[in-house]
């Protein structure tokens, strides 16, 4: 996992392209897609005409408090793109250093694919953009992977630094689920043979780049909810500040004393009212929190699955490489009545000699630890695992003309091999079996033609600190289930030791697909990691489904993230993330809408108070005159919004806590904050505007 660079808000290098960016996007088309920004917008625009309307002599005589009112719109409205720009940028920057990677890269492509070893076969070299999907290449070391494929021959070490940021090169071979390579990668060993998986321009790189310059992304659903519940809002307080203007014409004719309300004081009470705080900040938010997800070294192909990852009650582990640390090793040999120790490691170790598994090569390791390294005597032919045999092995010509059977694998299907032949297998071999399994770990058998011989302890180990992160999720009402195809057995001993909620023992593609189904059909969102091709039906069906980039192309293509990192752990931190952007949105909007208070007791006083004296009574904060109090409430308005950027892109810190207790929190801190903050802040610039006479 490589280590995050710091959050740096005021980047020189993003800091005048948002500048620039800020002004470009005063076009009426960009800001009509934020409705309440679009009100200040028009606002701003009204208010100068207004000034313009006084400096001609036609208007009212206060054309520097209207310049003033004015100014400080735009400001609002400026820094409103700015804060959005600022997001874009990050990503945009990102997507620039992705895009470094794509240099027009040579491929020594195969003319000859008859043979079924290609090493050394002929080949012409090629430019990367003349590639086209199936296409057969050769790349050895120090060349660049010309574009995403599948490994079909080789094992190499590559470079994949330049995508992923981790230093420490990683292994490609073929089969499995490590066959994957990415374009833009180098080959620092030995050679690989890859069947190009992609054409010119729909590679990972590509669409990297056009996932991280997503900025102009479609709306979530939740950010569609809150945009409805702004508009109410804004349309609300524009129709109660519509009325107010026959409504001053009216009292001071009644009255016969006071001054009617001005345009330019309405239209300061209407945009010191509606939500402009969100307003101003939703877009950046909703843009920094798939920023957030590439500074976590993923990507997410959208903005739907970042909201999603925040609404997640449901996740769904791989118990291999997530809950525990990976590939099994043999750790004992528990040898049937009447055979010994040596005898079971030999055997176990011959039936291993073809296996390249990481468990076929550590029983060969621990056998030989026990000076178990007798060879086989004869012609032998390898048995490969199959997932219907469920064994491998080899078979040995004897001197003899017979031919002796060497299997491990499955105690059940190794029993069944063995039953067939003619032999049984000892009660204590089933018991022994039956403790390695309820141990948590997985136990093989090794027979011997008819005899079996004993069995092979494999231990996995549980990740340390994995079951105090399980017990926050459970905090947050998030139900944890671990997938694995092990036994029953050797599934609920692991996940009684990790602490998570269920598990799918014995799971095909088919179990795992349906499971996510049962969920959802309950009203539950899953999330799901994978990165295997038998993965991907379940990704594709999963709400926030994240492939590993050492995964296959399947995986990657079902799921709509991809963790560059390839740790499977990591769909907790983006199940933290996502959750802390929504925290994110409802701590902003909570301040927004708590700010209206102190905004009223400004702002209405003072526009009404000629006419209705006794409204001074509501000058709580006395102020220092009518127009002073609304240029106070307008400055405050646009300068909260530059102190809460940071707020914004950086997003609130995210903690473990259910929905009630998050809500609470809200409430006192940025509920409270907002009430208590505008108050202290009006009354402040209300003082220096009056010291330097300012209004």
């Amino acid at each position: 996992m490589i280590e995050k660079k710091p959050f740096v808000l005021l980047d020189p290098a993003l800091l005048k392209p948002a500048v620039i960016a800020s002004f470009i996007k005063l076009n009426p088309r960009v800001q009509w897609r934020n409705p309440v920004m679009f009100v200040v917008y028009i606002g701003s625009i009204l208010t100068t005409l207004l000034g313009l309307q006084t400096l001609q002599g036609k208007g009212p005589t206060q054309a520097d408090f209207i310049f003033s009112v004015a100014l400080w719109l735009w400001f609002t409205v400026l820094f409103a793109n700015f804060a959005e720009a600022l997001a874009e940028g990050r990503s945009k920057a990102q997507a620039a250093s992705l895009r470094g990677l794509k240099k027009s890269t040579w491929a020594k492509k195969f003319t000859d694919l008859t043979s079924k070893t290609f090493h050394g076969k002929a080949w012409l070299p090629d430019q990367a953009e003349n590639l086209r999907k199936g296409d057969v290449v050769f790349v050895e070391t120090g060349d660049m992977i010309p574009l995403d494929g599948e490994v079909i021959e080789g094992v190499a070490t590559v470079d994949e630094s330049a995508i992923t940021g981790e230093s420490a090169p990683v292994v490609r071979e073929s089969g499995g689920d490590f066959s994957s390579v990415t374009g833009g990668t180098r080959v620092l060993s030995d050679w690989l043979v890859v069947r190009i998986s992609v054409n010119p321009g729909e590679s990972f790189l590509d669409r990297m780049i056009s996932m991280v310059e997503g900025a102009k992304r479609a709306k979530t659903p939740n950010e569609i909810a809150l945009t409805i519940l702004l508009v109410a809002l804004t349309i609300v307080f524009l129709v109660v500040t519509v009325t107010l203007l026959p409504f001053s014409i009216f009292s001071v004719g009644a009255a016969g004393a006071g001054t009617v309300v001005s345009l330019t004081a309405l239209v300061a009470l209407l945009v010191c009212l509606i939500p402009t705080t969100i307003g101003g900040l939703l877009s950046a938010v909703g843009v920094a929190g798939m920023s957030r997800m590439m500074q976590a070294n993923v990507i997410a192909t959208s903005g739907r699955a970042v909201e999603a990852a925040g609404d997640v009650d449901v996740l769904m582990l791989d118990k291999t490489g997530t809950i525990t640390y990976g590939n099994r090793q043999a750790s004992s040999f528990l040898p049937a009545p009447g055979v010994t120790e040596t005898m079971l490691a030999l055997c176990a170790m011959q039936a291993s000699t073809a296996d390249e598994t990481p468990e076929g090569r550590s029983i060969v390791t621990l056998a030989q630890k026990l000076n178990a390294a007798t060879p086989l005597v004869g012609a032998t032919t390898e048995v490969a695992f199959t997932a219907q045999t469920r064994m491998s092995g080899v078979d040995v010509q004897q001197v003899d003309g017979s031919t002796r059977q060497l299997r491990k694998g499955a105690v059940d299907a190794v029993r069944k091999h063995v039953e067939a032949l003619g032999g049984s297998v000892p009660s204590e071999v089933v018991r022994a079996s039956d403790d390695v399994s309820r141990r948590g770990s997985t136990p093989l058998a090794v027979s011997d033609g008819k005899n079996i011989l004993g069995v092979v302890e494999l231990k996995d180990i549980v990740k340390s600190g994995i079951k105090e992160r399980f017990g926050e999720l459970r905090r947050m009402g998030i139900k944890t289930v671990m997938i694995t195809g092990d036994n029953k057995l050797t599934a609920a001993a692991i996940a009684a030791e990790a602490g998570v909620d269920d598990f799918l023992a014995e799971a095909t593609p088919e179990d795992k697909l349906k499971l996510i189904r049962q969920y959802q059909a309950e009203g539950r969102l899953v999330a799901m990691t994978g990165d295997g091709t038998n993965d991907a039906p379940a990704l594709a069906q999963a709400d926030v489904a994240v492939a590993m980039n050492s995964g296959t192309q399947a995986a990657k293509e079902a799921g709509n993230m991809v963790d560059l990192d390839s740790n499977p752990t990591k769909l907790l931190e983006i199940v933290e993330t996502g959750k802390a952007l929504l925290m994110t949105r409802g701590s902003l909007t909570t301040f927004s809408i708590a700010n209206d208070v102190a905004k009223y007791f400004a702002i209405i006083p003072a526009i009404f108070v000629t006419t209705y004296p006794q409204l001074s009574a509501l000058n709580v904060m006395h102020l220092g005159s009518p127009s002073s109090a609304i240029l106070s409430a307008v400055i405050f308005n646009a300068l909260i919004i530059v102190f809460l950027i940071p707020l914004a892109l950086k997003g609130v810190k995210y903690r473990a806590v259910g929905a009630a207790a998050l809500l609470r929190r809200n409430l006192a801190i940025y509920g409270v904050g907002g009430l208590i903050v505008p108050f202290i802040g009006i009354k402040a610039i209300d003082l220096v505007l009056v010291a330097l006479n300012l209004a």
